[in-house]
């Protein structure tokens, strides 16, 4: 009866989190006033430092041997001391080295006000626990009490990356960026990677250091993969649209051209191609990336079908707006709008069986009529494609061993976006939809 208690107040306090729209405004952990103890509080093999898993544990224990061994985001602040970071440092004529500058500092490593910074903090370790999990003054005691709920830590400043909606701000944080940090164009210029992100894709790469079992899915809520795919393109094209509509949307007398599709500038002279032909624009027209706005088309089919086709024109009106310079702003305030009453109905979604079909086969067919003949579209088609055909394989609606060669060919056919054809990645997609129909014929 006290774990049934226990649960049913876990659940009540995630309910009451989206309801008052809390998690939109809780804090990034970068930002919180609570003071940050370092990775050396976790490190320890009694806590989650330990080698083995512990078995007859809710807790796998190894989550920081998982972290430093495995995980990118340990070596973030190691990558600014390499020749590519100094070669960006002397482009920009910044003052300071890379390991130096906030510019970078703020994406590289787990970098608080000096002030929210406890003993054992040290910014050489990176992208670390408390960056993401948030800082532990106040819960790092509380955590390991047997009668210690979610709910109660969340309370006291742990980061809430079991929600869909907050672990997608927290990633897109960095991973495309805020009024407060972000990668520009003229930062891209410099030498910085492109940037590319989608949730859960990248939650599963991570590589990602907690079990979902029946504990995990008592405290904290069910898991599903479709949904956090779904939730976080939701948040990335409303966090694209609030970059362009505030401050950062600009640069001098030009937009801010990182929110734009790089591929409608960035090919060779020779090649005459116009990704915006689908748009209705002619050749020439630099088209915001609406890459995430792509699979929304289909997410809102299914979360608001009565809605979607309008939602669709709205975005049209918007790329037409863009291209002829009237009220752009405007039309792109109203889809921010539409996205953010969408949200809360993305995140509360129990994707069925229906909808994952008609997901794939709608993300296949857009794919096959022209929809992404651009990368940045194509290379979000992917990782939806695979995200999707992955969960329903989890759930027995699609046997994936057989469709696994044609998600092969699709997946080489984004593997660089310099050598992306929009013609191979057709095939591909025409041969994965052969593959996936047979599989549904059996």
């Amino acid at each position: 009866m006290t774990a049934h208690l226990r649960s049913l107040a876990a659940l009540a306090s995630w309910a009451l989190l989206h309801a008052t729209g809390a998690i939109a405004a809780t804090p990034l952990p970068q930002y919180s006033h609570d003071k940050t103890l370092g990775v050396g509080t976790c490190a320890n093999s009694l806590c989650h430092g330990a080698i083995e898993t512990w078995k007859d544990s809710n807790v796998l224990q190894n989550e920081y041997i998982t972290w430093s061994r495995s995980d990118k985001h340990a070596r973030a602040y190691r990558v600014l001391f390499n020749d590519k970071s100094k070669e960006i440092v002397k482009k920009l004529a910044l003052p300071e080295p890379a390991y130096k500058t906030e510019l970078c500092l703020d994406c590289h490593t787990h970098n608080p006000k000096p002030a929210q910074r406890g003993e054992r903090y040290q910014m050489s370790d990176g992208i670390a626990c408390e960056a993401c999990h948030g800082p532990a003054e106040r819960w790092v005691v509380s955590h390991v009490g047997p009668e210690a709920t979610h709910a109660q830590n969340v309370e006291r400043g742990l980061y809430l990356t079991n929600d869909d909606v907050a672990r997608a701000r927290l990633c897109l944080s960095c991973h495309m960026g805020t009024p407060e940090k972000l990668v520009t164009h003229k930062l891209m210029a410099a030498g910085h990677p492109r940037m590319s992100f989608e949730l859960d894709t990248f939650t599963h790469i991570g590589p990602h250091h907690f079990q979902i079992d029946a504990d995990w899915i008592r405290r904290k809520g069910s898991w599903d993969g479709v949904r956090a795919w779904a939730v976080g393109q939701a948040v990335a094209a409303q966090n694209q649209l609030a970059l362009l509509l505030g401050p950062r949307g600009r640069d001098g007398l030009f937009p801010e051209l990182v929110l734009f599709d790089c591929h409608s500038c960035h090919h060779p002279m020779g090649d005459k191609r116009n990704t915006a032909a689908r748009l209705g624009a002619g050749p020439g027209f630099v088209r915001l990336n609406d890459s995430s706005l792509l699979m929304l088309r289909q997410i809102a089919r299914r979360v608001v079908p009565a809605e979607a086709d309008a939602f669709a024109r709205q975005i049209a009106l918007m790329h037409k707006a863009v291209a002829s310079g009237s009220d752009a702003l405007v039309h792109a305030k109203t889809v921010e709008q539409l996205i953010a009453d969408m949200l809360p109905k993305i995140s509360t979604r129990r994707f069925s069986g229906d909808d994952v079909k008609a997901i794939l086969h709608g993300l296949i067919d857009d794919g096959i009529a022209g929809q992404y003949t651009d990368y940045a579209g194509a290379e979000q088609a992917v990782m939806a494609v695979q995200s999707v055909a992955e969960f329903m394989g989890r759930q027995k609606l699609l046997r994936t061993r057989p469709v696994q060669p044609a998600m092969k060919r699709l997946l080489a056919s984004v593997a660089y976006d310099e050598k992306f054809q929009p013609l191979v990645f057709e095939r591909a997609l025409r041969d994965l939809k052969s593959s996936v129909q047979a599989e549904s014929n059996q």
